[in-house]
C-alpha cells in the first residue's frame, strides 16, 4: 500500500507548481481588473495598486525582499538596476510606487505585456522619432507625480553572477527625455543592486544563481515554471550612494560609477564581502 501511495502521489515540485499558480491567478483576478480601471481613468491608486500587487505576487511565490540601504528623496530620479530575470520586477516593485522603462518589444508580450501595462511601464522604440517624443512626453510626466524611473542599465538580462557593462546612451536618452519637458535642470541617479543569494533556505552558489536568472536564448514558460516549482528565494536589494547628474555632467564617467557601485554591492550581496581593489601603483599616486 505504502509503495502504491508513493507512485501516485505527485512530486512535491508539481504540487508546488500547481498551488503557486492558483494563488498568483487568484491575486491577478483581485488586482488586474481594479488597476486597469484606475490605470484607464488615470485614478490616483493606480500609483500604489501595483507595489500591492507584487508584495502579494512575492510572498505568494516564496520571494524573500530583504533591503539594504534606502531609496534616495532626491526627485527626479533615475535607478539603475542590474537585470537578472522577471524576478527583478517583482522584488523592485513591491518595495516603493515607481515606474519601469523597457523595451517596445515587451508590450506585445503574452501575460508579461499586460503586466508590464499595468506596471505602468514606458515602452521605448529609440528607432522612431514620433515614439520617442511620446515617450519622453510620458515620462517627464510619471516624474511630475514624484515616481522613480527604474533603468536596467545592461539593456539585458545576466546570469545573476557579474554585472554587465552599463549602457551608458540608455541613461543619456532617459536624463534627455526628463529636461526635455520637465523646468529642473536636475537629476538624481541612484544604483540598485540585486542579488539572489539564497534558494529553499541554502546558499545559491554560482549554478544556483544560473537557474534563476532568465537570459539568453531561455524560454520564458519552463523558466517560470522552473522558478515557480522550486522553493523560497531570497533576494538582497541594495540601494547606492545617490549620483547628481546635472546638466553638462559627463553622463559616461557617471555611468562608469554607478556600474562600479552596483557590482560592489552585487559582491556584498552574494558572498557578504566586498570586491578587492586593486592597489594604484606609486607612480600613478605621485602625479
Amino acid at each position: 500500500m505504502t509503495s502504491f501511495i508513493e507512485d501516485v502521489t505527485p512530486p512535491r515540485g508539481t504540487v508546488r507548481l500547481v498551488w503557486t499558480a492558483s494563488l498568483l491567478f487568484l491575486v491577478f483576478l483581485a488586482f488586474g481588473p481594479l488597476q486597469y480601471a484606475c490605470w484607464k481613468l488615470n485614478l490616483p491608486p493606480r500609483r500604489w495598486l501595483p507595489m500591492m500587487f507584487h508584495r502579494l505576487v512575492a510572498r505568494s511565490i516564496g520571494l524573500k525582499v530583504t533591503v539594504a540601504g534606502s531609496i534616495a528623496r532626491d526627485r527626479p530620479m533615475i535607478i539603475l538596476a542590474n537585470h537578472v530575470s522577471w524576478l527583478d520586477i517583482v522584488a523592485i516593485g513591491s518595495l516603493t510606487p515607481l515606474s519601469f522603462i523597457a523595451k517596445a518589444e515587451v508590450e506585445s508580450w503574452p501575460l508579461f505585456g499586460l503586466m508590464a501595462k499595468l506596471q505602468r511601464s514606458i515602452f521605448v522604440d529609440r528607432t522612431r522619432r514620433v515614439h520617442t517624443s511620446r515617450t519622453n512626453a510620458e515620462i517627464a510626466g510619471r516624474l511630475e507625480e514624484g515616481d522613480p524611473i527604474v533603468l536596467f542599465a545592461e539593456s539585458t538580462t545576466s546570469d545573476g553572477n557579474r554585472i554587465l557593462p552599463f549602457r551608458s546612451a540608455l541613461v543619456g536618452a532617459a536624463r534627455e527625455a526628463i529636461l526635455s519637458d520637465s523646468p529642473t535642470r536636475h537629476v538624481c541617479l541612484q544604483p540598485l543592486a540585486l542579488a539572489y543569494n539564497r534558494a529553499d533556505g541554502l546558499p545559491t552558489g554560482r549554478m544556483g544563481r544560473a537557474r534563476i536568472g532568465w537570459y539568453g536564448d531561455m524560454e520564458l514558460a519552463p523558466h517560470l515554471a522552473g522558478i515557480l516549482r522550486g522553493g523560497p528565494l531570497d533576494v538582497t536589494v541594495s540601494f547606492g550612494e545617490p549620483i547628481a547628474f546635472d546638466e553638462g555632467a559627463d553622463r559616461k564617467a557617471l555611468t562608469r560609477q554607478a556600474e562600479e557601485q552596483v557590482r560592489a554591492m552585487l559582491a556584498l550581496g552574494l558572498t557578504g564581502r566586498r570586491p578587492a581593489v586593486a592597489p594604484v601603483p606609486p607612480a600613478i599616486l605621485a602625479r
